[in-house]
Formats: structure tokens, C-alpha cells, sequence
């Protein structure tokens, strides 16, 4: 997964312009409060350094995720216009990014309270609508088609959820951290609000309750480019690292759910493709052998959180 070229020249100019040793600095202590679920710990960050260090390790695995959340959401929402997109605590704008990308003519409103992130996003979406405003003090939300809540739940008041829904006219995506307490939030939101009559979009291919069990949590993941300032921050050698997350997207209307869900990273061994299902509120372990060769074929080519029909 690549970014746009011209965001591409926005993340390298403002890496640039701190400096390698600030840059380095600043990443250190944002991936430690991402990994922690603490984002008080990037508080004496220069706003400069932080939006920096954001946007070298952490736009790029966003937009990821939600390039690849959102490509599915506009497949199942297929013949349903989706005109408007609100995009709350949007830090820089990859979600809206992302979103842009399936929805090219819709308008896009953007609500993040951090000044330099807003003013990140108005340079990457200078068509888009920039409101600077902590979301929890707004009430109620504006209505929009698709509203979008993208790594950023985690960090409000649980009734802003709840907000969020009602402001989505057809449809709301959630994205949280691919963690237990990340899908924990998804879990819990899931739970109340197709009990509260939303329909599933995705990832679920049904809507009884998840067939999952702690330890076990769903997550997903997507595999980003590392650039080279990327790899020398992290110190990894790999042009790529694999972003995962959870997520949720709900629908007012009923959509076409998948016939089944692969769960993990399909397990690839001479003649046999091994693939961990969620079919019908059950996980399985289904085993596809070379002899049966179409399956075999879209087995090997399946990924990690795709759908999965079975023929």
C-alpha cells in the first residue's frame, strides 16, 4: 500500500524540516504511548515533532487500514450513494484519504481538536471541510452519509459513539488498534448497536454474537510501504510491516454480508492451503487440498481478512 504522491511530498517536507534526530525522538515516544494505549506520553512533544513523527510512521498505516476497510464498505454499499463523509478526531486526514479514494465526489468534513494535525489534513484535503473542535463537545454530531471514526474511538467519551451512530444516514466505520482492548471497544459497540437495530456490514458474515472467546480477539491487518526514513526510524531492515487493526462498519439498511471471513494469515504448505474461517457465528479450520483445484487456486491468492465464498 503506497500513499499519493503529492502526500507523500507533504510527509517528506515536514520530516525534513525537524531534522533526523528530532524526527527519531518524537516516533520513539509516540510508538511507546501507541503500544501503551497512552497518548498523554507524547504531551511535551513539540507540536512540530509530533506531527512529524506522526506522519512518517503512523499516516502511512492508517490510510492502510483504512484504504482497505473502506474499499470493502463501498463494494457492500453498492447503489447506495454515500454523498457526504464525516470524519471524526481525524488527526491528519488518512481515514478521509482513504475514503476519498472510494467516494471521489463526496464531501468530506473533517473534526480533529490537535491545531497541528488540522492543519496537516487542510494541506493534504484542501477541498475538504476542516473543523477544529474536540468532538466530544459536539452535540449532536451533523448528520453525513458515512461517518468515520478511524483510531480515535479509543480516545473519547463512550457517549460519543453513540453520536456517531446517529449522525450516520447510511453508514458509520469504526477502526481501532488491532490489540484485545482495541477489539474489545469494537466488541462492546457491536454489540450494542445491532441490538439497537444497525445492520452488519463488515467484517462479520452474520450478525449473531461473535463466536470469539478471550484470549482470542479479530483483527485484521495491512501491509504498508516503509519508506527509507521510515526503516531508519524503526531501524528495520524490511520495506514493509504489516498494520493490524479491528473494525466494524454498520449499515441503517441491510447489505450483503460475506459468505465467510478468513480470520488469520492463511497457513500455505505443499498441496494444502489451511484457512481460519468465521462462517455463520462459528469459527472452523477449513483444509483446501491441491486436488481441488479451483478452491485450491483462490485459496492461495485468499489474504488475511478477506472474504471467503468457498468455491
Amino acid at each position: 500500500m503506497h500513499l499519493p504522491p503529492h502526500i507523500r511530498a507533504i510527509v517528506d517536507e515536514r520530516a525534513e524540516a525537524i531534522g533526523f534526530a528530532a524526527l527519531k525522538r518524537a516516533a520513539t515516544a509516540m510508538s511507546d504511548a501507541y503500544r501503551d494505549g497512552d497518548p498523554s506520553r507524547t504531551g511535551r512533544l513539540l507540536a512540530a515533532e509530533r506531527a512529524a513523527a506522526y506522519l512518517v510512521t503512523r499516516l502511512p498505516a492508517t490510510y492502510a487500514a483504512a484504504f482497505r476497510v473502506l474499499g470493502e464498505v463501498s463494494g457492500r454499499l453498492a447503489g447506495r450513494p454515500v454523498t457526504s463523509i464525516l470524519d471524526i478526531g481525524a488527526g491528519a486526514g488518512a481515514a478521509s484519504l482513504a475514503a476519498l479514494h472510494w467516494f471521489p465526489t463526496a464531501a468530506l468534513t473533517l473534526v480533529e481538536r490537535d491545531g497541528a494535525f488540522a492543519e496537516i489534513a487542510r494541506e493534504c484535503l484542501p477541498d475538504a471541510a476542516i473543523r477544529m473542535d474536540d468532538v466530544a463537545h459536539i452535540d449532536p454530531l451533523p448528520p453525513h452519509d458515512l461517518v468515520i471514526a478511524g483510531y480515535s474511538l479509543g480516545e473519547m467519551p463512550a457517549p460519543v459513539a453513540a453520536r456517531a451512530w446517529r449522525a450516520a444516514r447510511a453508514a458509520m466505520v469504526v477502526i481501532e488498534p488491532g490489540t484485545p482492548a482495541g477489539f474489545g471497544r469494537i466488541r462492546e459497540l457491536r454489540d450494542r448497536l445491532l441490538a439497537d437495530g444497525a445492520h452488519m456490514i463488515a467484517p462479520c458474515p452474520a450478525e449473531s454474537p461473535c463466536p470469539l472467546h478471550e484470549p482470542d480477539w479479530c483483527h485484521f491487518g495491512a501491509r504498508v510501504e516503509r519508506s527509507s526514513l521510515h526503516r531508519r526510524i524503526k531501524q528495520g531492515e524490511l520495506s514493509y510491516e504489516d498494520e493490524k487493526f479491528s473494525y466494524l462498519a454498520l449499515a441503517r439498511d441491510p447489505a450483503p454480508l460475506a459468505a465467510a471471513r478468513i480470520l488469520r494469515r492463511p497457513e500455505h504448505r505443499p498441496g494444502l492451503v489451511s484457512l481460519e474461517i468465521c462462517r455463520g457465528g462459528a469459527t472452523t479450520t477449513e483444509r483446501v487440498p491441491h486436488r481441488d483445484r479451483d478452491r485450491f487456486r483462490a485459496a492461495r491468492a485468499a489474504l488475511w481478512g478477506d472474504p471467503w465464498t468457498g468455491t
